[in-house]
């Protein structure tokens, strides 16, 4: 009976529950100097003259480095026709940021490091920041100068007959706010050189081979003198994908100074220099007929980038590529601009675009549906993808794989409970009271392991019968170990403790591309099982070879042992590595799997909140999700992604978003001001798994990671902005906290209350 399907516990709890966990803060470092960054306090200035002479007088202060003293390149932007935006490594002439680092402090104790990087001043001189993005449009403040601040535009194309033929049509703008990704463990990263001149550097990082590669342009080194480890990562959610400033400084800082350096940032440190997410503002237009059939539907995004064209610059794209969503729009019409500011950089967090997307088109799916008086699931079960138009291409490009999205939505309704859900609201409406029941609905596709992209697998058994994988994935909590485990388990009839994994590790995996984008089960997985497959056919011939037999003669027992003929006719894998050996036919295989493009996954969101209309405060009852992410695994992980991924999303919905003020001071730098959310806000979550294989890998698998996250955020727009319907309220802006909502119920004059 094969494993895969069950619920099988983590391996790698235990470690992490007993405090063993392999984190760069814990690493045991032979005399390191510890680094902190003097980091700009102003969004735009000039300046030419950094003083260290105070840093350097404090006791435990070695070195300070300004730009430079470090021999490395500058971070190549994501807009290749834009060099001049590329990231230098250390601040030098402007800063264009809060937070942007322009000198490195180097100590013996964390504490020295600390103390002189607040003793680094500079002679700034401020200029005028821009901070909202629709006014950097306008090139008045310009970041470079000389260019101008838009990063990248897509052709603009308007289509004069998009809503000819429709009798209805609603326009909105949506703001999807900026948000810090706040993962539990910060950026942290040590370097440390070895006496045969290369340099180890230990990461929490979410693609060790990304890292390199970056490492290896600015330090301008062969790949082989240098080795990137990931550790374990408390916490990635897209942000640690990207290569900071930081990293390159402390590589080239210990080549520099041949000693071991390491750095693990402060809170506030992290939430001005970690990369931020979303910061759209979409504008939108969507039409149909009078009988609720669409007929067409305009995006347009005006993207803040941030400071610097990192890949927030690009993620318009995605959401373009998505806008559509799970409907039939016969026509899409879209376009963007990414635009600098002097703010933090956006970069992926978790979704990275399709959030963006969901909540777009499903904002609008229920302000179609106030417009015509239709329920919100009529309207869009008039609209979905039919099954057996799968698969297809969709008017921005996407090519759906599979999908069952009618199945998907009413499974949700029929187990949520929809249709008393619709009669509590008629029972609290007609009674006034205080707390008004609010029911959103959201339904999502979403592009996993977008573009397609490759990835390293390879399985070996070794002399004493320990069965090794190794991927190119870089997991920091997914539990690939388990899940990689369960395959070569499930290929080669071991027990899952007989296999061991190794990943981010550039030493002991070649290649690799990285964990992100909910693409490492059908790509890693699927080469570590395609690995293990292919060397489960070997080794059925190095025993048929051994015990003179045919090989369709040679099985597998339960003890994970090669039979033939009578059950005392064995061979253990120690002796069939050995074996297989002496043949010169080693039990080693190795795998690339390519697929032939990215995979859709999709599902339907209900949220259940209560809005106090005397207050504006909402509490969240419930949430159920139907999530089809094609043949799953492993429930537990799936399980677990979904849980980290609705409450994040339940957070952009209510709590979250980093604020910066008019001279582009940030006013959220900290937890004291940026609201997180925790358990106390959470219910617990009724999820339903749905299936629907894909035919993009040999799994059938599509990615889960971001899906709970693109899915949870408008189904409680949607739920809040429901529960004020009455009122007459179509539309308020994320995050829906109690000010925004009380702003929206008293402003709204009583003659136009429905």
């Amino acid at each position: 009976m094969s494993i895969l399907g069950s619920r099988v516990i983590r391996k790698e709890d235990p470690a992490l529950l007993r405090g063993e966990g392999r984190y760069v803060a814990n690493l045991d470092l032979d005399h390191p100097l510890y680094a902190c960054f003097a980091t700009s306090p102003f969004a735009h200035a000039t300046f030419t003259h950094v003083n260290t002479d105070d840093a350097l007088g404090l006791p435990g202060v070695r070195h300070v480095l300004c730009g430079g003293d470090l021999d490395a390149a500058p971070i190549a932007p994501a807009i290749p026709d834009r060099p001049e935006c590329a990231r230098p490594v250390l601040a030098t002439e402007r800063v264009r940021y809060v937070g942007e680092p322009f000198a490195l402090v180097l100590a013996e104790t964390p504490q020295a490091a600390f103390d002189g990087a607040e003793l680094v001043y500079a002679d700034f001189d401020p200029l005028q920041a821009v901070i909202d993005p629709e006014q950097s449009m306008e090139d008045l403040v310009a970041l470079f100068p000389g260019s101008t601040n838009i990063f990248a535009k897509s052709p603009d194309r308007p289509n004069a007959n998009l809503f000819a033929d429709a009798d209805v049509v609603v326009t909105e703008r949506l703001i999807n706010q900026r948000l810090a990704p706040c993962s539990l463990e910060t950026r942290a990263m040590a370097a440390v050189p070895t006496p045969d001149g290369r340099l180890v550097v230990y990461s929490s990082t979410q693609s060790a081979h990304g890292l390199r590669r970056t490492l290896v342009r600015c330090l301008n080194i062969d790949e082989s003198s240098i080795v990137v480890r990931a550790q374990d990562v408390g916490g990635g959610f897209g942000a640690k994908v990207t290569v900071y400033p930081e990293d390159v400084a402390i590589a080239a800082a210990a080549r520099k100074l041949r000693r071991p350096i390491t750095w693990h940032e402060d809170r506030t440190r992290s939430m001005l220099g970690l990369v931020h997410g979303r910061a759209q503002i979409q504008y939108l237009e969507l039409g149909a007929t009078k009988e609720g059939k669409l007929v067409g539907y305009r995006l347009r995004i005006v993207q803040d980038s941030g400071a610097y064209p990192a890949f927030g610059a690009l993620l318009p794209t995605l959401t373009c590529l998505m806008a559509p969503g799970t409907y039939l729009i016969p026509n899409v019409e879209t376009s963007y601009v990414s635009v600098a500011t002097n703010t933090t950089p956006i970069s992926a967090y978790r979704g990275a675009g399709r959030p963006e997307a969901a909540a777009a088109i499903e904002r609008m799916m229920d302000r179609l549906a106030a417009e015509l008086a239709m329920d919100p699931v009529e309207l869009r079960l008039r609209n979905l993808i039919p099954k057996e138009d799968f698969p297809l291409t969709t008017p921005t490009g996407a090519n759906y794989d599979v999908g069952d999205y009618s199945r998907a939505l009413s499974t949700l309704c029929e187990r949520g409970g929809y249709a008393q859900l619709r009669d509590e609201q008629r029972r609290r409406r007609a009674s006034a009271a205080p707390l008004q029941l609010g029911v959103g609905i959201a339904v999502y596709v979403e592009v996993t392991n977008g573009g397609g992209s490759s990835e390293y697998g390879r399985v070996e058994v070794q002399d004493d019968g320990v069965i090794v994988a190794y991927s190119g994935t870089s997991p920091h909590g997914q539990g690939h170990a388990t899940a990689w485990s369960m395959l070569v388990a499930n290929e080669l009839g071991v027990d899952l403790d007989q296999v061991h994994v190794i990943t981010g590790d550039t030493d002991l995996v070649p290649r690799g591309v990285g964990t992100f984008g909910s693409r490492s089960l059908q790509t890693g997985g699927a080469a570590v099982s395609g690995a293990a497959h292919e060397l489960s056919i070997r080794a059925k011939q190095v025993a048929a070879a051994t015990l003179e037999a045919s090989e369709a003669d040679i099985r597998l027992n339960a003890d994970g042992a090669f039979v033939h003929g009578s059950p005392s006719t064995t061979l253990d894998w120690p002796t069939l590595a050995r074996r297989a050996r002496e043949l010169d036919q080693p039990l080693d295989v190795t795998l690339d799997f390519a697929p032939a493009d990215a995979t859709y996954p999709f599902g339907a969101h209900l949220a259940v909140v209560e809005v106090d209309v005397e207050t504006g405060r909402v509490h969240l009852i419930s949430l159920n999700a139907v999530d089809d992410a094609g043949r799953i695994l492993n429930p537990l992980l799936a399980e677990g992604q979904l849980h980290g991924g609705i409450a994040q999303g339940v957070a952009q919905a209510l709590l979250e978003e980093f604020q910066y003020g008019a001279d582009g001071s940030p006013l959220t730098p900290n937890f004291a001001d940026y609201s997180i959310i925790s358990a106390a806000e959470l219910p617990s979550f009724d999820l339903f798994h749905q299936e629907t294989p894909t035919f993009m890998n040999p799994l059938g698998a599509k990615g889960i990671g971001e899906s709970g996250t693109i899915g949870a955020t408008p189904a409680v727009w949607n739920a809040v902005i429901d529960a004020l319907a009455h009122l007459g309220i179509r539309h308020i802006n994320l995050p829906m906290s109690p000010q925004q909502v009380w702003r929206a119920i008293t402003t709204m004059p009583a003659a136009e209350r429905a």
